[in-house]
């Protein structure tokens, strides 16, 4: 019985992270195509922006149930992200979807890392591994000598890193609100983050573009729904891997939409950087399950 229950859950992980993956490639989508007619601080601003006012009854019950020491380290992950998005929105600009998702995979070993220094965790030796792993991916997907390392590049890379700040907050801060109010917060502070340069960097819009970014926020909302949806049917190590679609629709709407050219080695790379953070997960999991 137990058994059965359990495979349920798992197929029921699968499918929500699936879902997922479609919608924030979704997300992937609109804001290529809304591409450099609005600068990335501002295009960043609006889709945040939009979010918090789909959040914003959340966000006011939030509040009101916050101490102001939880609710100041709401902010600084606010401050993180803020510069996060903005790095990844002129990514997307500059590169194809197809490599920033593949950079993007190197966000749960930054976070790895970063656990290591702020939460004492040990770097033992499956951690080295996947660690070692990632950084092989990178450089498959990057290529120094053999191909022009473009701004978009170094931008999403730090874009990476940034996040898993982001990432280690939210894991701190869950331990005392749900994942709906972590959500809400978080679209609260970094808008609040963006605006001086969005309002220094500000140019007009047209009525399309103002609704590809409110599109932009609904998809992005829902994605970040159905993925903590994801999370609490199933154990990471079993959803982890599907992340890899993200990966293979990007590939599939770049070459369709934006005529991107299929990159081999990026795929490559992309797929080293998902085996590393799975291999991750899963020894990740295991030593839960023998500590609990």
């Amino acid at each position: 019985m137990f058994n059965s229950f359990s495979k349920n859950s798992s197929i029921l992980g699968i499918f929500w992270m699936i879902i997922t993956s479609f919608f924030f490639v979704g997300v992937f989508i609109t804001v290529k195509y809304i591409g450099t007619d609005l600068p990335a601080s501002q295009s960043a601003f609006l889709r945040y922006l939009f979010g918090t006012l789909i959040l914003f009854p959340k966000i006011i019950t939030g509040f009101k149930n916050t101490q102001m020491p939880l609710t100041k380290i709401f902010a600084i992950r606010g401050f993180f992200h803020a510069i996060g998005v903005t790095l990844w929105f002129y990514s997307m600009t500059v590169i194809t979807i197809a490599e920033v998702t593949a950079i993007g995979f190197l966000t749960p070993i930054f976070i790895c890392i970063g656990a290591s220094f702020l939460f004492k965790e040990k770097i033992n030796g499956y951690r080295l591994l996947a660690i070692f792993l990632s950084f092989l991916g990178a450089l498959v997907i990057l290529r120094p000598g053999f191909k022009v390392f473009e701004t978009g590049h170094g931008c999403m890379l730090l874009a990476a890193f940034v996040f898993s700040f982001s990432y280690l907050i939210a894991k701190h801060v869950s331990k005392n609100k749900n994942s709906a109010e972590v959500v809400a917060f978080l679209s609260f502070f970094t808008t609040i983050f963006l605006i001086p340069l969005a309002i220094y960097q500000w140019v007009n819009m047209s009525i399309e573009n103002i609704i590809l970014l409110f599109l932009t926020a609904i998809l992005a909302t829902l994605g970040h729904i159905t993925m903590t949806m994801a999370i609490k049917s199933a154990p990471m190590v079993v959803i982890q891997p599907f992340t890899f679609l993200q990966l293979v629709w990007s590939v599939i709407f770049g070459f369709i939409l934006f005529q991107e050219k299929i990159d081999v080695f990026v795929i490559l790379g992309g797929v080293i950087i998902l085996i590393s953070t799975s291999y991750l997960t899963f020894y990740e999991s295991r030593i839960k399950i023998k500590k609990s």
